[in-house]
C-alpha cells in the first residue's frame, strides 16, 4: 500500500497555523473542498468532531490521526499536515501534536479504511519516519518523505 494512492501533493500542509482542535480539523479538510467542488467541508468537519467526541485521535509521540466516514464519498482521501510549533490535540500522552494524518472514507469501505489506518500507524511508529517528516523542507520535502515511505 502506498499513501500517494489516497494523497495528492496539494493535500500536504507543511506549516499548519491552527491552534485549537476544531480549527485543525477545518484546516485539514479545507484542501479537499478546493479539489472537489461537491465535497461538503462542513459535513466532514462535523463528522470529525463527532469522532473526536468519542475519544481523541491524538495517539501520542506528537501524532494525531483524525478520521471519519462520510456517506456519499466515492473514495478514501488522506490529508497530511505538519505543525512546526505543535498543537494541543488532547493527545493520550498529553503532549502537543505536530504530525496529522487525516483519513476520510466512504461508509462502505470499512476494511480498506482500517488497513489504511493501520498502515499509517505503523509508519508513524517509526521514529526515523517521524523525524524525517518533522525536518523535511517545505511541501515538496514532505511529499518526498511520504512517497518514499514503504
Amino acid at each position: 500500500m502506498k499513501l500517494e494512492e489516497y494523497l495528492r501533493p496539494e493535500f500536504v500542509l507543511d506549516d499548519m497555523r491552527s491552534v485549537h482542535k476544531s480549527d485543525v480539523l477545518a484546516e485539514l479538510v479545507a484542501p479537499i473542498g478546493v479539489a472537489f467542488a461537491d465535497f461538503d467541508v462542513d459535513k466532514a468537519h462535523r463528522v470529525l468532531l463527532e469522532r473526536e467526541a468519542l475519544g481523541t485521535t491524538g495517539i501520542g509521540d506528537g501524532v494525531a490521526i483524525p478520521h471519519g466516514k462520510m456517506p456519499g464519498l466515492s473514495q478514501i482521501i488522506i490529508v497530511v499536515g505538519r505543525s512546526l510549533t505543535g498543537i494541543n490535540f488532547d493527545a493520550l500522552d498529553f503532549k502537543p501534536c505536530r504530525l496529522f494524518f487525516l483519513v476520510i472514507a466512504p461508509e462502505h469501505v470499512a476494511g480498506m479504511h482500517l488497513r489504511i489506518l493501520a498502515h499509517i500507524s505503523r509508519l508513524l511508529s517509526e521514529e526515523s519516519f517521524r523525524e524525517a517528516f518533522l525536518h523535511a523542507e517545505g511541501r515538496q520535502g514532505l511529499w518526498r518523505v511520504l512517497t518514499e515511505a514503504a
